[in-house]
């Protein structure tokens, strides 16, 4: 079980901030103890001195990294006179940590999984407190907001501060700060809207569609098996149990579990591109066209939920020109995303419309991957609306 790591010898913290960097770059199941031990300068059974086992450093490393977010939010508070004051103070020393520590942020987003449940529930925990702390500081200055929307506001800021660690841009620091800061204030000013009753589908709602073929319960459950567990942590038996498809069958539809992750890399990237194209196909100009856009991912998102986690966190286990492949069209559909922001904000560096842009969808990407988020009823038309916020404030940004 984890303890909270206050105080941590010089050796251990050089060990960390080297796994830290490590596992950010090349993915956890990459990353060996001699890996981290030569990059630290050290011998391999050095580590084993400080911990346990690798889950054990990534672990302290998230929950070293999470402390040191608590301990700016509580220091940025208690230094300030005003409510005001405190959610601004707070918002900027987040902001320098994200550009500084952005490794860390990394780690807390993308990497938890690889640890056990224990561990994932004190992280998970430790996290919650600081956003506790957050809601706090936002209904000081909004008295009116009702908890749970404060608690989304919070969340979708905190994505806007792990943004950074989903591409490698970067500005002068002070500017790249005042940017996160300012996108991240956007979000928590954002005036959440009466939730519209939830669409429920009855039982024969989508009796129409053909029962789903083999391969595409293949595929299915191995995107769910993917998203909980991991990908190195699934079998193609697990996949082919979890489909109802047991024994040498399963192999006619796929030549092993690197086929089902590169299918479904594959079938996420074609159904970003098909539904960006439909719905820029009916804008009637840059605004309206983005506008679609947003509209459009978040509806592809909600639809697709195990299909984006896979495309998101598992490139790493891809061949090296699968990864590539769609990376590059990642790139393309995101580049998108940019041209339209800038032909509606022609005064905004391509650089800073940019992060702009990976702020906006990563909020999308963390809130539907959070399940008491996502569950809210009205959530798909709260995050087309925060999505927009950002866009907004990164066009409307001074510099």
């Amino acid at each position: 079980m984890l303890d909270v790591p206050h105080r941590t010898s010089p050796r251990k913290a050089a060990l960390a901030e080297a796994a830290a960097e490590l596992f950010g770059r090349r993915g956890y199941h990459a990353v060996s103890v001699n890996d981290i031990a030569c990059a630290a300068g050290v011998t391999g059974p050095a580590v084993y001195r400080h911990f346990g086992s690798k889950q054990d450093v990534l672990a302290h490393v998230l929950l070293t990294g999470l402390e040191v977010f608590g301990q700016a939010t509580d220091e940025a508070l208690a230094g300030a006179q005003a409510a005001d004051e405190a959610l601004r103070r707070m918002l900027e020393a987040v902001a320098a940590l994200a550009v500084e520590r952005r490794e860390i942020t990394a780690l807390w987003r993308w990497q938890g999984g690889h640890l056990p449940k224990p561990d994932r529930t004190t992280i998970r925990r430790a996290g919650a407190r600081i956003m506790d702390r957050w809601a706090v500081a936002l209904r000081a200055t909004r008295p009116a907001l009702a908890p749970e929307h404060a608690e989304l506001l919070c969340w979708a800021a905190l994505s806007v501060f792990g943004s950074v660690a989903v591409h490698h841009l970067s500005l002068p620091r002070k500017r790249f700060e005042s940017l996160l800061a300012a996108l991240a204030a956007a979000v928590l000013s954002h005036t959440v809207e009466a939730a519209a009753a939830p669409v429920v589908n009855g039982a024969g709602g989508l009796a129409w569609l053909a029962p789903a073929s083999r391969r595409e319960k293949l595929l299915s459950a191995a995107t769910r098996l993917f998203r909980e567990r991991g990908y190195h942590a699934v079998s193609m038996e697990d996949i082919g149990g979890a489909a109802g498809i047991a024994g040498p069958s399963i192999y006619r539809y796929f030549a092993g579990k690197a086929d089902i992750l590169v299918a479904a890399g594959y079938r996420m990237a074609d159904r970003l591109r098909l539904d960006a194209e439909r719905a820029l196909g009916e804008a009637d100009g840059p605004g309206n066209a983005l506008d679609r856009l947003v509209r459009s991912y978040v509806d592809t998102v909600l639809r697709s939920d195990n299909l984006l986690a896979v495309f998101t966190t598992e490139s790493v286990a891809m061949a090296e020109r699968d990864a590539k492949e769609l990376l590059r069209m990642q790139r393309a559909y995101v580049a998108e995303w940019v041209r339209l922001l800038g032909a509606t904000a022609p005064a905004l560096a391509e650089r800073e419309a940019r992060i702009t842009v990976h702020a906006a969808l990563t909020i999308v990407n963390d809130l539907t991957r959070t399940p008491r988020l996502a569950a809210r009823p009205g959530i798909a038309a709260e995050l087309v609306e925060l999505a927009r916020a950002v866009l907004r404030a990164g066009a409307e940004w001074p510099g």
